[in-house]
């Protein structure tokens, strides 16, 4: 397989947050190259977008996939929403194609209840990629804890599968 067709092939999907970002790199239909979460901490516009930028040029993926911060009841922080926006227009000056999926389209594709929880849907990849996943899921948070981190690499690869299941 040449460069062009796999690269073609490979996504980069970032999931936001206020924090920094979780992200996760696959080629073909179920092969994680790679998975993580980058921290952002002073100005997390500018570190994110660098942090971004540099996976960008070390993996050159064919798709960018991001949620998307302006669907219909989408309640993202306006800082997030630039972010987005910022990343996408990076993303679009290295000639990367970008796809945005809507919470609501994610958990109804993958759980098939647009009301169901991040838990739910976390638990659902860790069981499709038990070798990358099933160590990172946190255990289900108690009301008045907040989200772990570890959620925005499950947020990303959700963003990723949402693609390969819908058909690019």
């Amino acid at each position: 397989m040449n460069q062009k067709t796999s690269k073609d092939f490979r996504i980069l999907a970032i999931a936001l947050s206020y924090g920094g970002f979780g992200f996760v790199v696959m080629e073909g239909q179920k092969t994680i190259i790679e998975c993580g979460r980058r921290v952002a901490d002073g100005d997390k516009n500018a570190q994110s977008l660098a942090k971004t930028k540099k996976l960008i040029n070390f993996y050159q993926p064919g798709v960018l996939v991001l949620q998307d911060v302006e669907a219909k009841g989408s309640r993202r922080y306006p800082r997030i929403k630039t972010l987005n926006r910022q990343i996408k227009r990076m993303a679009e000056k290295h000639k990367i194609e970008v796809k945005l999926i809507s919470k609501k389209q994610l958990r109804s594709l993958l759980l098939g209840n647009p009301r169901g929880t991040k838990q739910e849907m976390a638990e659902v990849l860790a069981t499709q990629f038990p070798d990358e996943l099933a160590s990172r899921l946190p255990p289900k948070r108690k009301p008045w804890e907040s989200e772990d981190s570890r959620m925005d690499i499950f947020d990303a690869v959700a963003l990723a599968v949402m693609f390969r299941m819908r058909g690019k």
